[in-house]
């Protein structure tokens, strides 16, 4: 057993075992491809350290005797005297209770590990060790308190970005006041560090809140980016690119938990790069969300979690290979919500990064909320294009059939609402029909009415020989419904290469000849819905070899220009002049193309063409 040895002994001990790290550590660091003599030497070192705390616990124990004697102020000093020797003492010393949860560190611990003062203190230190050599630990501990015998064995810290291989020696302990045992854990470094420059405290917190403060706004501001362009509204690439954001510029591993009809659902992970695909990617996509016990604590509480050292390794769920977060060998954890209930993120980081902080929590908990309101956006966005889309379908055909004898061809653009403007062309008994037109207004109720006026239309031509008293059943129908909208309108019936056309309200039909020359048709007539009796114009075409019959929308003639000139008639002649000759497929894309160029582009009326050309 080892003697006491004296206070002052022991400081002096102290200060040139203190004296002698430090010429190995520059000796490692001067020549760090010739390490063997300076760790050996470094090993010798290790075994003084022991020596010295043997004495220094001799030395305690003898002072606890003499102050139970009556001597108790002397001791008091000495205990006071012995615990500076602690905290100065030149290696890490770290005091652990039976179960392995640190009670006391010494200053040089908190450098090595790169922990703040007293951070360590009540957090488990198998945690710090790595996760391939915990059970080991774990088995060494145990062996030390039963056996009453020291354990050296060789072993990895990894903490704040920081991996250390050491030589652990744990050392039964029997501190006064302790009713259970202790162990005293001494770690020396086998690879030394080369020396840092010096930086004042102040200046370094300056500096590292500085650049935290530009790393957060500069991510708020890509992941805003992000999720603002117009290809994020299509779900799920919102939500993979903010996963894979986050994953590239905080964690290891992000995983999105989504709530869908009030479950959860795992929606996106995102591993480490050098991850191989499978394999353990799909073990974590097909965890079950609703079994992590973190991320079902963050939905039921409406606010984030962060767990800068995981001591409960069951907190993500659990395996066939074991408890996730081991599984992945995860040292840190952050959960936050996604918008308010509409789902989980949960990041993850290795041992060897540094531990998630409540700055970032608080900053994942702001970039989940961006994520929720676009996520929400989302929704709007698909829901609106799947009724934009019924509405389309509602008032235009997909296709357009084949009509003997002619070559037909259409554009629609919807611009900025959909659903006003109808066309259609359908096969009728002993030839073809078809319809144009619009209603006067926007939005679901003018859709329905064109709905109606366009399904009338096509239903009474099976009826109906005259494409006019078509028009006018229509009208009585729309008038008794008492909607209080009008519809201009076009329809006519194709026989053989004469067209009989009824008009109420539309614009007249261009008719194209092959010589360049453009003429309009009558048009006119009051539109649908206004008058019990109807007023019409009817009047019948009959198309020359390769005359084009082009029929178009108040959105082409309305649509403006930069300085608010209209489109109108002219320059429909004009362009119509040009395309003599061409197919309609052709003539209404010229139409489209110039009418883009002529307006930069804007569209807020819905645009409609209809060609046809005899053959």
């Amino acid at each position: 057993m080892t003697e006491p040895m004296g206070l002052a002994t022991l400081e002096h001990a102290v200060d040139e075992l203190a004296r002698r790290v430090s010429s190995l550590r520059g000796a490692g660091a001067a020549y760090p491809k010739d390490l063997a003599p300076t760790l050996e030497a470094a090993m010798a070192e290790l075994d003084t350290a022991v020596e010295l705390l043997y004495g220094a616990r001799a030395e305690m124990r003898r002072s606890g005797s003499a102050a139970r004697k009556g001597g108790g102020g002397g001791g008091q000093r000495e205990l006071k005297l012995l615990r500076q020797v602690f905290r100065s003492f030149p290696v890490p010393v770290v005091v652990l209770d039976g179960g392995g949860v640190v009670r006391r560190v010494n200053t040089e611990t908190t450098r090595v590990l790169g922990s703040p003062d007293g951070y360590l203190v009540g957090r488990s230190f198998p945690l710090l060790v790595d996760v391939s050599r915990r059970a080991a630990f774990r088995s060494h501990l145990t062996s030390a308190i039963q056996t009453g015998q020291s354990a050296a064995f060789e072993t990895r810290l990894i903490h704040q970005g920081r991996t250390h291989t050491v030589q652990l020696v744990l050392t039964p302990l029997q501190l006064p006041g302790e009713p259970q045992q202790m162990v005293l854990a001494v770690a020396l470094p086998t690879e030394v560090e080369p020396p840092r420059p010096a930086l004042t405290v102040a200046s370094l917190d300056q500096a590292e809140l500085l650049v935290a403060a530009a790393r957060r706004q500069e991510l708020l501001s890509r992941m805003a980016a992000l999720l603002l362009d117009p290809d994020s509204l299509l779900q799920p690439v919102a939500l993979a690119r903010a996963a894979r954001l986050l994953g590239g510029e905080l964690a290891d591993w992000v995983v999105a938990d989504l709530v869908r009809d009030g479950r959860l659902h795992r929606s996106s992970v995102v591993a480490p790069r050098d991850q191989p695909l499978g394999g353990l990617i799909r073990t974590v996509e097909q965890a079950e969300p609703s079994a992590c016990p973190v991320v079902t604590q963050v939905l039921e509480r409406g606010s984030g979690e962060v767990h800068e050292m995981v001591d409960d390794e069951l907190l993500f769920g659990v395996t066939a290979d074991g408890p996730l977060l081991t599984v992945v060998e995860a040292g840190s954890l952050l959960c936050a919500l996604i918008g308010r209930d509409q789902g989980v993120l949960t990041l993850l980081r290795s041992h060897d990064r540094p531990p998630f902080t409540l700055a970032d929590l608080g900053l994942v908990e702001e970039l989940g909320r961006q994520l929720g309101l676009a996520l929400r956006a989302q929704e709007s966005f698909v829901s609106r294009s799947r009724a934009a889309e019924a509405l389309v379908t509602s008032v235009v055909p997909r296709t357009l059939p084949d009509v003997p004898g002619f070559e037909a061809a259409a554009i629609y653009n919807p611009g900025s609402s959909v659903g006003a403007e109808f066309y259609d062309v359908f096969p009728r008994p002993g030839g073809w029909g078809f319809t144009m037109g619009g209603a006067v207004g926007k939005g679901q109720e003018a859709a329905s009415v064109s709905a109606v006026v366009r399904g009338g239309l096509r239903v009474l031509s099976a009826w109906e020989s005259d494409p006019d008293q078509a028009v006018r059943k229509v009208n009585e129908a729309l008038v008794s419904q008492g909607t209080g909208m009008f519809v201009m309108a076009v329809s006519g019936y194709v026989s053989g290469r004469t067209l009989r056309v009824s008009s109420a309200g539309h614009h007249p039909a261009a008719l194209v000849h092959p010589d360049g020359t453009v003429r309009f048709a009558s048009g006119g007539g009051v539109p649908l819905g206004i008058s019990p009796e109807s007023e019409t114009q009817v009047e019948e075409i009959t198309l020359g070899h390769d005359q084009l019959l082009v029929f178009y929308s108040e959105g082409l003639l309305s649509s403006r220009n930069a300085r608010g000139e209209t489109y109108g008639e002219d320059r429909l002649a004009d362009v119509l002049a040009r395309c003599v000759g061409q197919a309609p497929a052709a003539v209404v894309k010229t139409l489209e193309e110039d009418r883009h160029a002529f307006s930069g582009g804007q569209v807020w009326d819905e645009v409609v063409v209809l060609a046809l050309r005899a053959v």
